[in-house]
């Protein structure tokens, strides 16, 4: 197992502005395949006890670098490796308009409930402790330096399915009993390839649920009852989306039997 303080040193010394713009720091590799590099950046830490984990694909560049910067910060002025490494890990959480569109869509159909609560920014509350972000490949991966999005398919090339096969498995065992929320087709597929290894309950899994960035928000819309099929445009499938609501909706009702 990879430990996270070997890389302190160089994340101490690590050039922020090169970084963010693109720069590769020998230190920070930690694997190489042809264009494909992967990277560490300090997304270890585990919200135990979380009731709702967030899955994206992998960890941006602007997101690894407010990582690394609240991390150095923290060990320059003598916090703890353990609190440093989770503070780091929620500097980089899931927020902004994709957070709003997330929980109105899990108030939809139902989820604050099955642990008693009636909103889902309830999650967010206590310093985010009820919520786990994370992502199917748990470290940045660059292709050509660029920001990953998904080709090479993660589950067909070996170093990538590895990382969801290792980090991303610890993560499914230790927080068995939350809700996954996969976002994207990615990070979906990785969630229900562990399920089927025995690694998470499949019935745990949101699959389906349209990605909340701004660029579905017609789907959000139709999705939460904001706008009419009537009014929708050619992009958008109302009866795909109508199926996986009430998919969701049955899924939930199944786990508060």
């Amino acid at each position: 197992m990879m430990n996270p303080e070997s890389y302190f040193s160089t994340i101490g010394n690590l050039d922020l502005r090169a970084y963010r713009a693109g720069v590769e720091n020998p230190g920070l590799i930690r694997e190489r395949s042809g264009d494909l590099t992967v990277e560490y950046a300090p997304f270890d830490h585990i919200e135990e006890g979380a009731e709702l984990v967030i899955v994206g694909l992998t960890p941006g560049r602007q997101q690894a670098a407010n990582a690394l910067e609240t991390l150095a910060g923290d060990l320059k002025i003598g916090t703890s490796p353990k609190l440093a490494l989770e503070r780091a890990k929620r500097t980089a959480s899931f927020s902004g308009p994709m957070r709003a569109s997330l929980l109105a869509m899990l108030d939809e159909i139902g989820v604050p409930a099955l642990y008693g609560r009636t909103s889902a920014s309830e999650f967010f509350s206590d310093h985010q402790s009820r919520v786990h972000f994370t992502s199917a490949l748990r470290y940045p991966v660059y292709l050509d330096g660029k920001n990953y999005s998904g080709t090479p398919n993660p589950l067909s090339h070996p170093i990538l399915k590895q990382m969801i096969e290792t980090h991303l498995a610890e993560e499914a065992e230790r927080l068995q009993t939350a809700i996954w929320v996969p976002l994207g087709q990615h990070a979906e597929a990785a969630l229900l390839h562990l399920a089927g290894k025995g690694h998470l309950p499949r019935e745990n899994i949101l699959a389906g649920l349209p990605h909340p960035s701004g660029a579905n928000a017609e789907r959000i819309a139709y999705f939460l009852g904001q706008k009419n099929r009537t009014s929708l445009s050619a992009k958008t499938n109302p009866a795909k989306i109508d199926e996986a609501k009430q998919r969701l909706i049955h899924q939930v009702e199944f786990h508060r039997r």
